[in-house]
C-alpha cells in the first residue's frame, strides 16, 4: 500500500509554514491519541501516520528533500536525512521525540493525557554530539572509514553508572512523588478534564534519590572520557549531509540511554577537479597545434590516469565525456561522469621563429573563421554535450 502525501495527511498545502505544520500535527495528535482511543487500531495508525508526516515536514532539511523528491527521498538513504520511521520508529519514539509540540517543562507529550500507556520511572536520555569531518574528493568517491576521538559522557566506572557510593546505601523511593518520578495534576480545558504531569523536581524524574552519592561522579552516574570511534562513511556523500549514529552520543545520567552522534560532512576543495553533483569537471588546457592536428592526451581521473584522443580540428570549448568516471550516488543509483572541458592554451611569449611561423599563418584562409558559417560548437551544442 502506497503512502499518502504528507501534506494531505496533515490537511495542509505545500506552502505551509512551520507554525501551520506544528499546529496541524498537534490537532491530529490530540484527536487520535491512544489514551483517548484505547483499543482503536485505526486511530493508532492515524496517530502514527500524523507523527510520520510531522517527522519529515517539521524538519527543514527533510522537508526540502520531500518537496523535491517526495517519498523517494527517504527510500534506502542509508541514514542520511531520512525519516525516523524508515528505521522502525515506535510509539515510544514518537512520545520521546515530539513531546515539545505540546509544550510544558516536563510532562510534554507523555503527560498531556496522563501517560497511562507509558508508566514507570523515567530516565534521562543523553544529549547528542555533533562533529564535522572533512573529506577529500577521493575519499568521497570511494567511501572511507574515519577514526575520530571525541570527548563524551560515559558510565562512571566506580559506581557502574548508578550514581551511588555503594550498593548497601544506594537509593530509596522519592517521598515527594512516591517513586513515580512525576507530579500529576488534573486540569480542565476546552476538550474536557485532562491529567497533566511534570517532572518531580526532587528526584528529577528518576523516582528515587541517592542516599550517598558516588564521589567520582557526584551522583550523576556519568563521567567524561575521550573515546576513539571508527565512522564508516559511504561513497557519494555531499557537503552539508549529516550521518546519524544512534547510541554513540553522551551517556544519559543515572542509567539513561545514550544520545546520538551527528557527523556533518565537509568537502575539501580539490586542486584539479570541480565537483558538480555526481559529475566531475576537469579543465584540459591544450595547445593550438594539438587541437588542429589531433593528439592523444593523458588526463587524470578520480581513479587514475587515462588516455583520450583529441580529434583533428577540435574547437576550444568542446566538452568530452568519460562515462562512469564520476562520483557514485549515495543511494547506490549508479555513478556520474567526468566532463573534460577543452581549453586552448595561448602562449604569453613567442621566440622569433615562433612569431614568424605564426605571422605566416595569419593570412591563411584555414586560420581565419568564416563569419557566415554556423558554428558546430556554439552555446547550445556545448550544453548538449554537457547534459547529453
Amino acid at each position: 500500500m502506497s503512502k499518502r502525501d504528507y501534506y494531505e495527511v496533515l490537511g495542509l498545502s505545500k506552502g505551509a509554514t512551520e507554525k501551520e505544520i506544528k499546529d496541524a500535527y498537534r490537532k491530529l495528535a490530540i484527536k487520535y491519541h491512544p489514551d483517548r482511543n484505547q483499543g482503536d487500531k485505526a486511530a493508532e495508525e492515524k496517530f502514527k501516520e500524523a507523527a510520520e508526516a510531522y517527522d519529515v515536514l517539521g524538519t527543514a532539511e527533510k522537508k526540502q528533500k520531500y518537496d523535491q523528491f517526495g517519498h523517494q527521498a527517504f527510500d534506502g538513504n542509508g541514514g542520511f536525512g531520512g525519516g525516523g520511521f524508515n528505521g522502525g520508529m515506535n510509539m515510544e519514539d514518537i512520545f520521546r521525540n515530539f513531546g515539545d509540540v505540546f509544550g510544558g517543562s516536563g510532562g510534554g507529550f507523555e503527560g498531556f493525557f496522563g501517560g497511562s500507556a507509558r508508566g514507570g520511572t523515567r530516565s534521562n536520555k543523553g544529549s547528542s554530539i555533533r562533529i564535522t569531518t572533512k573529506l577529500t574528493l577521493e575519499e568521497i568517491a570511494k567511501g572511507v572509514t574515519k577514526k575520530v576521538n571525541i570527548p563524551r559522557k560515559t558510565n562512571c566506572k566506580p559506581c557502574s553508572g548508578s550514581g551511588a557510593a555503594s550498593e548497601a546505601n544506594a537509593k530509596e523511593n522519592c517521598k515527594r512523588c512516591n517513586g513515580s518520578g512525576v507530579i500529576r495534576k488534573v486540569q480542565s480545558t476546552f476538550l474536557g478534564q485532562f491529567q497533566t504531569e511534570t517532572v518531580c523536581p526532587t528526584c528529577e524524574g528518576k523516582g528515587d534519590v541517592i542516599l550517598k552519592p558516588c564521589k567520582e561522579c557526584n551522583g550523576k552516574g556519568v563521567t567524561t572520557s575521550k573515546d576513539a570511534l571508527d565512522i564508516n562513511i559511504p561513497a557519494g556523500v555531499q557537503q552539508g549531509m549529516s550521518l546519524s549514529l544512534r547510541g554513540e552520543g553522551n551517556q544519559g545520567e543515572n542509567g539513561g540511554s545514550r544520545g546520538d552522534l551527528i557527523v556533518q560532512i565537509e568537502e575539501i576543495e580539490h586542486a584539479t577537479f570541480i565537483r558538480d553533483d555526481k559529475n566531475i569537471i576537469y579543465n584540459l588546457n591544450i595547445n593550438f597545434a594539438n587541437l588542429a592536428l589531433g593528439a592523444d592526451i593523458v588526463v587524470p581521473t578520480i581513479d587514475g590516469y587515462v588516455k583520450i584522443n583529441i580529434k583533428a580540428g577540435t574547437h576550444a570549448g568542446k566538452i568530452l565525456r568519460l562515462s562512469g568516471k564520476g562520483i557514485p550516488d549515495v543511494n547506490g543509483y549508479g555513478k556520474g561522469d567526468q566532463l573534460i572541458v577543452i581549453n586552448a592554451w595561448t602562449p604569453q611569449h613567442l621566440s622569433k621563429e615562433e612569431k614568424k611561423a605564426m605571422e605566416n599563418l595569419v593570412n591563411s584562409s584555414n586560420f581565419n573563421p568564416d563569419v557566415n558559417a554556423k558554428s558546430k560548437d556554439g552555446f547550445f551544442s556545448k550544453m548538449k554535450d554537457f547534459f547529453g
